[in-house]
């Protein structure tokens, strides 16, 4: 998973595995002690070795990816009951979110999903007198 993603957004940015290491280190000057080298990067995409937290995140920084995207799951899965209930910040069109957005939002979908997959027996219970009928 992580190798494949290295190696694809290394590619599409036209970086042989020097450049890459070159990219990096200039990206870091002054600030590392240890190089990072072509050989290294293609260990990292050969899954021979594992870059340290610190090397991912400078990774996800020269290609502008998160950590997640990086390793994480492949199908690019997000369950957004996570992504309300964590402190991410979160933007829509270059404006970002307040909490009352987010609730706001979070509420809009929540009441579109429930009404959109509502049960017939949801629709037939007892102890309500309202009948919530499908605009669609």
């Amino acid at each position: 998973m992580f190798p494949e993603k290295l190696r694809a957004l290394r590619t599409g940015k036209g970086l042989s595995l020097a450049g890459l290491a070159k990219e990096m280190n200039e990206m870091e000057k002054g600030k590392q002690e240890k190089k990072n080298t072509g050989p290294q990067i293609g260990s990292w995409e050969r899954g021979v070795n594992t870059p340290s937290y610190l090397e991912i995140i400078k990774l996800c920084r020269f290609f502008g990816v998160t950590p997640n995207f990086l390793i994480g799951d492949m199908r690019g899965k997000i369950d957004l009951n996570e992504l309300f209930a964590s402190n991410a910040r979160m933007k829509f069109e270059g404006r970002t979110l307040t909490s009352a957005d987010r609730t706001e939002i979070y509420g809009l979908i929540k009441a579109h999903i429930r009404g959109k997959y509502a049960e017939v027996s949801d629709l037939n219970d007892d102890d309500t007198d309202d009948l919530a009928l499908p605009l669609d």
